[in-house]
Parts: C-alpha cells; sequence; structure tokens
C-alpha cells in the first residue's frame, strides 16, 4: 500500500507507513489545501525528530507549537493546530495504547464502530471521521464489514469526493473540481 495525498514522495511514504502520521494528516486537513495537511506530519516528523503518539503528547506545548510555527509553517494556524494534534496523541496514548492503528484493528471492528472511535477522538466530526474511515477502506488496507455505509457518501466506490480518493494528480484534480462544484451549489443554496 502506497498512498500519493501530497505529490511528495517523503510525506506519502510517512504517511503510508505511519497511521498516526495519517490520523494526524487527517486532523490538520482543515482550511488549508489538502496536500498542505497531509504534508504537515513529515515536516512535523522533521522537526521534532519522532512520529508518536507518546513522544508528541508530551513535548512542550511551546516548543510544539514553535515547531509548527517555523518557515514553511505545518499550518496556517499553528498554535492552535500544534494543540490539538497534541491532543490527540494524548487520546492515542491514553486509549490505544499509543498506536494508531488500534482505532481500526483492536477486537476486529467493524465500520460502524470504527466510525464511533474515530468521532470519540479530539478535533474529530462527523464528516472528518466518515472522511478517514474511506480512506482506511479505500486506500489503506481496512476492510472492516460496513465500513463504506458507515462512511457514506465518502465509501462510495468511483467517486472523487474528498482525500480517501486521491490516488494521482488526475483524481486530485476531481476532487477539486467535486468540492469546487458543491461549494457553488451550496453558495447557489444560501
Amino acid at each position: 500500500m502506497s498512498l500519493h495525498i501530497t505529490d511528495d514522495p517523503a510525506a506519502d511514504d510517512l504517511l503510508s507507513t505511519n497511521p498516526l502520521a495519517l490520523l494526524i494528516g487527517m486532523l490538520l486537513d482543515q482550511q488549508v489545501a489538502m496536500e498542505t495537511a497531509f504534508a504537515g506530519p513529515l515536516k512535523i516528523h522533521q522537526r521534532i525528530g519522532a512520529m508518536d503518539a507518546t513522544t508528541l503528547a508530551h513535548a512542550d506545548p511551546e516548543a510544539f507549537a514553535a515547531a509548527f510555527s517555523q518557515p514553511p509553517a505545518v499550518h496556517r494556524f499553528p498554535g492552535s493546530m500544534a494543540a490539538r494534534v497534541q491532543s490527540l496523541c494524548t487520546a492515542i496514548e491514553a486509549d490505544w495504547g499509543g498506536d494508531a492503528v488500534e482505532l481500526w484493528t483492536r477486537d476486529d471492528p467493524d465500520g460502524a464502530t470504527v466510525l464511533k472511535r474515530l468521532k470519540a477522538l479530539p478535533g474529530f466530526g462527523e464528516q472528518k471521521a466518515k472522511i478517514f474511515l474511506a480512506l482506511l477502506g479505500k486506500q489503506y488496507g481496512y476492510d472492516g464489514t460496513g465500513w463504506r455505509e458507515a462512511s457514506a457518501p465518502y465509501g462510495e466506490a468511483g467517486a472523487f469526493r474528498s482525500v480517501a480518493d486521491i490516488t494521482s494528480p488526475e483524481s486530485l484534480v476531481k476532487v477539486r473540481e467535486h468540492k469546487k462544484a458543491a461549494k457553488a451549489a451550496a453558495k447557489a443554496g444560501d
């Protein structure tokens, strides 16, 4: 399994091999381009020297926020997003033994259970949890019963709705077109 989300081979490799990095990328995916969000974990790893829940959860908050602010910034809101990443890592450490993959592997959970687990994480609302579940199912090898239904509409086969559908530069263009059309339709409905 090899993800192709950021157009940066090193960032994509980290996302492909480190479940926490992928989870953090999803957390950062708001108010910035998808590629920027999902390249964030590599920047964190390079600046902190680690990409594990325990190390990130217990990093000095001021130093962690400063690492987020170094140019190029990890996120356009470095202080608040650094705090969110630390909250997420604290939850992963406390509830999942520090191992993000446990969210979708412990006790062989079905899709509805994984969705519930994701929604319980700091910074993961309904939509973000559904998109991440679709990403797990479409590209990360998760095959729990009912994952497509639990992640609907993002789990739909052949769709280009979210990061879950990005497998190439061409699919990124299709996802951007879908998002642009959805925004225009929402604006027209206002």
